[in-house]
């Protein structure tokens, strides 16, 4: 089992823009490329992190899972619409995912 962590980091007041994005992501997008299939977490800064820090953690049960994910991802249009969307909301160049094994 792993988790695939995205993170990104809003804008100062942007933070709530950004969490409910990824909420409207998750029902209209990302299920239809999987996360129904998946234990999707969405998590922000609070004690000993940056505020501004948003989180999705997708928790899969193997690498072709989350592989068959992002090409699903990568052929969606309506994905790429979303992602210049919620560019306005973010800071440039923060978003980054990691992988993590469950043990």
């Amino acid at each position: 089992m792993f988790v695939a962590r995205w993170q990104i980091d809003a804008k100062f007041g942007h933070k709530q823009a950004v969490i409910d994005s990824l909420k409207q992501w998750d029902r209209d997008i990302g299920r239809a490329a999987g996360t129904d299939k998946m234990d999707l977490k969405i998590m922000t800064g609070s004690i000993g992190a940056r505020e501004a820090t948003v989180e999705a953690h997708h928790t899969v049960e193997t690498l072709a899972q989350l592989e068959s994910f992002f090409q699903a991802l990568g052929k969606s249009d309506a994905h790429a619409k979303w992602s210049k969307t919620l560019e306005e909301h973010v800071v440039s160049g923060t978003a980054f995912w990691q992988i993590f094994r469950v043990v």
